[in-house]
């Protein structure tokens, strides 16, 4: 009877500890998005997301927010590792820029994580330059 209730208990608590891993492995632990070789869901104007952001910023995040998107605009602003476009996009990069895009038109690919009304920004993350538009 001993050996019985033993044996339930370790059944009991394997059955736990498998589940315990399936359910981290399949649905808390994802590895991270490699933005750069996902194909965008969206190619827009950096002004029509600008737009759509300054209308209504919910329905803009329901179409964009965590989405992969390519964007077309002109650069305003470049530093190490950020570039502006139309000076409301803010887009991140993983890498620093040895480009010289400044006043010329650029396609960026990067993961839309929101509208920072601090900064009144659309910001973009992970991003990578498509091609320069001269």
């Amino acid at each position: 009877m001993k050996r019985k209730k033993t044996a339930l208990i370790i059944a009991a608590l394997l059955i736990m500890v498998s589940g315990g891993i399936y359910f981290y492995y399949g649905y808390l632990f994802k590895e991270a998005r490699n933005i750069e070789t996902e194909k965008p869901e969206t190619s827009i104007p950096a002004s029509k997301l600008i737009e759509d952001y300054n209308s209504d910023p919910q329905k803009a995040d329901l179409h964009y927010l965590n989405k992969t998107i390519e964007i077309t605009g002109l650069v305003t602003k470049e530093t190490d590792s950020v570039m502006i476009l139309q000076s409301a996009v803010f887009c991140l990069f993983n890498q620093k820029l040895n480009n010289n895009l400044l006043n010329t038109k650029a396609v960026i690919k990067g993961k839309c994580i929101g509208y920072d009304e601090l900064f009144q920004e659309i910001k973009l993350d992970q991003c990578t330059i498509i091609k320069p538009n001269n």
